[in-house]
C-alpha cells in the first residue's frame, strides 16, 4: 500500500520533538536528514539482505579475492548500486551499546554509500544524542518508518526528502539560504532547455547526456527523461523563439508578441539520459 508523501515527511520531521531543548533548530537537519536515508537505503537492501550475507560467509573462505572483484559479487548479491555486509538493521541494534553498534552499521555499507553519511558528519551528531541519551529514541522511531519502495515509490521518496530539507532551511536563520525548487518550476526550465530540439528527441535509438553540476536532491536530472519519453507539444510560435515575456506590439492593427531568443544548446542526437545512475533518494522513477 503506497504512503502519502507529506504525511511521511510530517512523520518523519516529527523527531524534532525529541531533539527540542537538547539540539539547535539549526541541527535538526543534520540529524533527520541521514537517519532518513540510512532508513531508506536499509529497506531498499532489505529483500536481498539474506544473499548478501551468504556471499559475505563465502568471501570469507576466499581471502585472496582482490578488493574489487569482492565489491562485484557484493553488488550483484545486493541487485543495487550500494550493500551493506552488516547482520544488523535499525530494529537490532539494542540499548546497551547502541553507539557502537550503529557506527559499525554505518561502517558496513559500500564506499559510495559511506561518503553520504561521511558529508553530513554522522558521526558527530551520533555522538551528541547519545550523550543527551535520545540516541535510542531516534533510532526506536526511525526504525519503524516504512521507507519501503513498495509503501513509497523512488519519486515520492525524493518529494519527502525535498520537503525534509525545506523544513531544515525555514527552521533557522542560520540556513535560510538553503532551499528547493519546486516542481513546478523545474519542469519549466527543464522544457525551456529541450524546447528547440523536438526533432532530435522523436526520433528512435538517441541517448542525450546531461550534466547538473549542481544537481542537489538531483531533480532535474529526473525530470529530463520524462521530457525525452514525453516531449512537451510544440509551443503556439516560431522554433527557435521562446513563449511571449515582452507586452504586445500594435502594427497596422495586428498585435504582435515580442519574443526573445532561446539560445540552443547542442544537437547531439539522444533521449536524455540521467547521470545520476540509481538514485539512492529522489531516484528516477
Amino acid at each position: 500500500m503506497r504512503t502519502n508523501f507529506s504525511q511521511t515527511a510530517a512523520y518523519i520531521w516529527s523527531l524534532a520533538d525529541l531533539l527540542r531543548g537538547d539540539f539547535k533548530q539549526s541541527q535538526y537537519g543534520r540529524v533527520i536528514l541521514p537517519f532518513t536515508i540510512l532508513r531508506r537505503l536499509e529497506c531498499v537492501l532489505e529483500a536481498r539482505k539474506p544473499k548478501v550475507l551468504e556471499q559475505v560467509t563465502k568471501l570469507k573462505a576466499m581471502p585472496k579475492v582482490e578488493e574489487e572483484a569482492r565489491e562485484k559479487f557484493l553488488l550483484r548479491a545486493a541487485g543495487q548500486s550500494f550493500y551493506n555486509t552488516s547482520p544488523m538493521d535499525l530494529s537490532k541494534l539494542g540499548s546497551s551499546d547502541i553507539k557502537s553498534n550503529l557506527t559499525t552499521y554505518v561502517d558496513s555499507f559500500s564506499p559510495d554509500a559511506r561518503e553520504i553519511f561521511e558529508h553530513f558528519r554522522f558521526d558527530e551528531f551520533v555522538g551528541k544524542l547519545n550523550e543527551a541519551n535520545l540516541l535510542f529514541k531516534v533510532v526506536q522511531k526511525v526504525a519503524t518508518t516504512d521507507l519501503s519502495p513498495k509503501a513509497i515509490s523512488n519519486h515520492d521518496m525524493g518529494l519527502v526528502f525535498e520537503e525534509l530539507i525545506r523544513r531544515f532551511a525555514e527552521s533557522s536563520n542560520e540556513t535560510a539560504g538553503e532551499h528547493f525548487t519546486p516542481r513546478d518550476i523545474v519542469r519549466l526550465t527543464t522544457s525551456l532547455v529541450f524546447m528547440e530540439d523536438d526533432d532530435a528527441l522523436t526520433e528512435e535509438g538517441i541517448i542525450r547526456t546531461i550534466y547538473d553540476p549542481t544537481a542537489g536532491t538531483g531533480v532535474y536530472s529526473c525530470q529530463a527523461p520524462k521530457l525525452g519519453e514525453n516531449p512537451p507539444p510544440a509551443p503556439p510560435f516560431t522554433k527557435g523563439e521562446g513563449p511571449c515575456l515582452l507586452p504586445p506590439i500594435e502594427k497596422g492593427g495586428i498585435t504582435a508578441f515580442q519574443r526573445p531568443k532561446i539560445p540552443s544548446i547542442s544537437s547531439k542526437r539522444t533521449i536524455s539520459k540521467c547521470l545520476t545512475g540509481q538514485c539512492l533518494l529522489p531516484s528516477c522513477p
